[in-house]
């Protein structure tokens, strides 16, 4: 048998549903593939295929008899046992030896002090430690049983034990759903470096841009393989739909929908370090739009036609629960149009932020204030547990608009996915996903004008991402956004808020600069831990200064141009708008306006061509700053 995973001629049935009808697949060692497809389309079956929890129900299923196989459990047992020790149990061979130690003597115990030496174990518990503290685990937390941790900090232990295995196949589950954005990264590297077979069920697509090299699309019962990353995947797609007709008539409503959000975004181009990455991540969104045209999910958020200035703000609040307090006189204010993303550790404040802004937290000093037309729209993980499971999706929403129809009740419905008897079917049996489908549609039916969204992507499939992205795009409120899902935060929000140590503050840059951001804070945090790496050792301090200061006169000179472009940009978009406003008068169009008219067009013309120009040149410029502090 070749060394490869190989599937030829798979069928594979549940029920009356065929999930794979004669679907081939290679895969060969050392390739990182991403899995994706809709769901309910069959991945974690292939997966249960792939482990031998199931058979297929024709054709051929092989994978290398010596491979080593790891993968993420979703459930773990309620057990006292330690959490470091759930961990090392990942590692069989460890636990084999640790047994024939305990009970052998004489040369079967030479044997086997040797073959622990040869797997690395005696180093076992430290390696242990360095994966719980990667996944976001506190000193002494891996002394506590398992029993005393959460749902969502039990996935985290299963990650930590599937990574802790030494494999040759690495199977994981949606890793990315139970962690934060630190968290995230961090296996993010973990992954990168994994030299085996990784096969990975994700809907997060930054992560699967930077971890696969192929993705395998769950499409009409085959597995078809797409070389590349995500972004590749998609390229490919758009490439072929774009060529169809009716793909480009319905890619153009998208695409307006996105230019619209990219102008509004233009309109604060000041905030130069996050509009470099951030436009060139909205561009991208219309380049790649024709590869989700066939998406079930099509829908908006309407906005409230009312608005208080401001609408929510906190005033010496302290916040916290019972005796600890997480913030001290934190003084905060959200205003209409705000899009605002926040950053910070696991464990920092975000998520109580994010209550205290919607009064479901009072603060224990100051006070709350919100405005007299503030509707919220609120979405955390416990929006999911708060459904009615025995209510239909259609019901929910007739309880909140006796009013309405049933027909538009059910069109609403119908752009979340939920199609035909779905929008009448009852909730208990529904999936995650479908959950928070749901709660996303309540949502949007009540008409918020600020969204506060907390972990919004847990559960949701990539077309269901982009839906979302898009509709948040079009949201003309307010929204603060909480999640690990990068694309999301770079396609729909304008500023960044850091909640670290107690404190709330702007953070003066994109998602790239807060990744290094948290790397800084690890190393100065756990310095024996950055030593025990492979890294180069460290420069001279005097020399790093000589260096940098080199570098920053390098780039003097092209901030200096950026900061005017933005400038001229600024004053072209002023003059035009000033020019269009003048156009909107509709006794300019009288015959006796002709002369002026034809002013004001060739001033529109003039505007529009300076401001194309000088965004041209902050475009330029941008790339070009940008490629010397990457080759700094």
């Amino acid at each position: 048998m070749r060394a490869m995973i190989e599937l030829n001629q798979v069928s594979l049935q549940r029920g009356q549903k065929f999930l794979l009808e004669q679907a081939d697949l290679r895969i060969h060692p050392g390739q990182h593939v991403g899995l994706i497809g809709a769901n309910g389309t069959g991945k974690s079956s292939l997966f249960q295929l792939l482990l031998g929890a199931l058979s297929t129900d024709a054709g051929s299923c092989q994978i290398p008899d010596q491979w080593r196989i790891a993968h993420m459990a979703q459930e773990i047992e309620d057990t006292g046992k330690r959490a470091l020790d759930h961990v090392l149990d990942g590692d069989t061979e460890l636990r084999r030896l640790e047994a024939l130690i305990a009970q052998g003597e004489g040369e079967a115990l030479a044997n086997a002090y040797a073959e622990m030496e040869h797997i690395d174990g005696y180093t076992a518990e430290a390696r242990a430690l360095q994966l719980m503290a990667g996944l976001g685990f506190a000193p002494g937390d891996e002394h506590k049983p398992v029993s005393d941790f959460s749902g969502g900090w039990r996935i985290r232990l299963n990650l930590a034990q599937a990574l802790m295995c030494p494999s040759d196949l690495l199977l994981l589950d949606e890793p990315t759903n139970h962690l934060d954005l630190d968290t995230t990264l961090w296996l993010e590297q973990w992954l990168k470096r994994y030299p085996g077979t990784l096969l990975l069920i994700s809907h997060d697509r930054d992560f699967l841009d930077q971890t696969v090299d192929r993705i395998v699309n769950l499409e009409g019962q085959k597995l078809v393989l797409y070389v590349g990353n995500y972004s590749a995947y998609e390229r490919q797609k758009a490439e072929r739909l774009a060529q169809q007709q009716l793909a480009f008539e319905k890619q153009q409503v998208r695409v307006a929908e996105i230019e619209d959000f990219v102008r509004r975004f233009r309109a604060k181009a000041s905030k130069a370090k996050q509009a470099q990455s951030r436009l060139k991540e909205l561009e991208r969104m219309e380049s790649i739009a024709p590869a989700h045209i066939d998406s079930p999910f099509h829908f908006a958020i309407p906005c409230y036609d009312k608005v208080s200035t401001p609408l929510v703000g906190l005033q010496q609040a302290r916040l916290g629960y019972g005796a600890r307090a997480l913030f001290e006189q934190l003084n905060l204010t959200l205003l209409p149009g705000m899009r605002i993303g926040l950053l910070g550790f696991n464990g920092a404040g975000k998520s109580t932020l994010v209550k205290a802004f919607t009064g479901d937290l009072t603060p224990l000093a100051g006070e709350r204030v919100s405005g007299e037309h503030l509707r919220i729209g609120y979405f955390a993980q416990h929006q999911l547990q708060a459904l009615d499971l025995d209510a239909t999706p259609a019901l929910h929403l007739q309880r909140l608009s006796p009013k309405a129809s049933d027909q538009e009740i059910r069109n609403f419905l119908g752009g979340f996915g939920f199609n035909g008897e779905l929008a009448l079917s009852k909730v208990r049996p529904f999936s995650g996903g479908e959950k928070a489908r749901l709660a996303l549609a309540i949502i949007a039916w009540q008409k918020p004008n600020l969204l506060l969204l907390d972990e919004p992507t847990n559960h949701l499939d990539l077309e269901m991402r982009h839906a979302l992205t898009v509709a948040l795009q079009a949201f003309e409120g307010a929204v603060v956004v909480v999640s690990h899902d990068r694309h999301l935060l770079r396609n729909t929000v304008e500023e960044f808020w850091l909640v670290h140590e107690g404190q709330v503050s702007i953070f003066e840059g994109d998602l790239d600069a807060y990744h290094q951001w948290t790397q800084a804070q690890q190393q100065q945090a756990a310095p024996t831990a950055a030593s025990a790496t492979n890294e180069a050792p460290r420069a001279d301090r005097k020399v790093q200064r000589q260096q940098a200061a080199a570098e920053r006169a390098k780039l003097k000179p092209l901030t200096q141009a950026l900061k005017k472009a933005e400038q001229q940009m600024e004053k072209f978009q002023t003059l035009l708008d000033e020019v269009e406003a003048q156009m909107a008068d509709p006794d300019l169009y009288q015959d006796d306006n002709k002369a002026r008219l034809q002013a004001l067009i060739k001033s529109q013309a003039e505007a529009k061509a300076g401001l194309e120009a000088s965004e041209q040149t902050w475009f330029d410029l941008s790339e070009q700053l940008e490629a010397l502090q990457a080759s700094a």
